[in-house]
């Protein structure tokens, strides 16, 4: 347990934590929402720092980062908790601190990827950024060692601890749930806005990639998904978007996403998206990437199988179009 970062403190020793858009004030013994963040005192604490859920080494596109060394492997670590409250959590488990844990330290993650020889460490599973001191922390190790630091997270931010720990991070898949701000508030118990400034803010600074849970007759109707693809191509038409498909889970009973509304997803952000690739199922569409230019073959994927054909670093082997890669 250590002090915890971005909070301030109010009259009779309540807190009011800044870490994220929830805001959460605390009398002496209560958690937020994230349940990683306890008043003790009448001081805000980081009182799970360390505490992780799993490690495991993963293929990078299971992140799911295609852009972003593609065909390597990702040391990835997870932690407890969220400052959502999805009802479709498809990793309630974690969310909801039902598994066990155990205590490392940030250097204890740096030895591990050495030892696996991986590009680097993906914070990931469950929502990382709850566990920001102890992310900061190992980001710092990682960096400085000379490893890449990846966030797969809800973008639920506020600005100022964001830009603290962002030139640490070299890329990031973001889950943009819904262009609705009613989806967000009824569904997920959170706001759109702050999930769009990180979103816009984080692809000035790495690699970005969206991904878009598709939950059957909640944001997969074609008006939704014009919205949406519409505010990603006024950020970066390049950013890869990923549409993925929802099984019932958690408070969710809906039935598992249709298959061709994720074939109509993938046609309508085709229309105006560079890359869109699907998932969370095995569909001939949304899987390779072809050059937009010359529409040579730059990656073949089949599950979590990859081949890199014609891609060369960032730029198309074929005929030198810059391809939005990170290699």
């Amino acid at each position: 347990m250590r002090e915890a970062s971005h909070w301030l403190k109010k009259e009779d020793e309540l807190v009011q934590c800044r870490l994220c858009p929830q805001s959460c004030t605390l009398k002496p013994g209560q958690v937020g929402i994230c349940l990683n963040r306890k008043n003790v005192g009448g001081i805000l604490y980081a009182h799970r720092y360390g505490e992780i859920s799993a490690l495991s080494l993963d293929p990078m596109e299971k992140k799911p980062l295609y852009h972003f060394f593609p065909g390597s492997m990702i040391l990835s670590v997870g932690t407890i908790g969220c400052n959502l409250g999805c009802v479709f959590c498809q990793n309630y488990h974690l969310v909801t601190d039902a598994v066990a844990t155990e205590v490392v330290a940030p250097e204890d993650l740096l030895r591990a990827a050495r030892r696996e020889d991986t590009v680097g460490l993906s914070y990931t599973y469950n929502e990382p950024y709850i566990s920001y001191e102890f992310v900061l922390d190992t980001a710092k190790l990682i960096h400085a060692a000379g490893y890449k630091n990846v966030l797969v997270t809800n973008g639920f931010y506020n600005p100022e601890p964001f830009e603290e720990l962002l030139p640490l991070v070299d890329a990031m898949n973001i889950d943009l749930k819904s262009i609705r701000d009613e989806f967000y508030k009824k569904y997920s118990k959170a706001r759109l806005a702050p999930v769009q400034r990180t979103i816009e803010r984080a692809q000035q600074s790495c690699l970005v990639e969206v991904t878009n849970l598709l939950i059957t007759g909640l944001n997969d109707s074609d008006e939704e998904l014009r919205d949406l693809v519409d505010y990603l191509a006024s950020v970066n038409k390049d950013i890869p978007l990923h549409f993925s498909r929802y099984h019932p889970m958690f408070k969710m009973d809906r039935p598992a996403t249709p298959e061709e509304r994720l074939h109509r997803a993938y046609e309508i952000a085709k229309e105006k998206m560079t890359y869109v690739y699907v998932g969370n199922i095995q569909l001939e569409i949304g899987q390779d990437t072809d050059c937009p230019l010359c529409g040579a073959k730059l990656v073949r994927r089949r599950g979590y199988s990859v081949k890199v054909e014609q891609l060369k670093g960032s730029n198309c082997g074929a005929c030198g179009r810059p391809v939005h890669f990170v290699s």
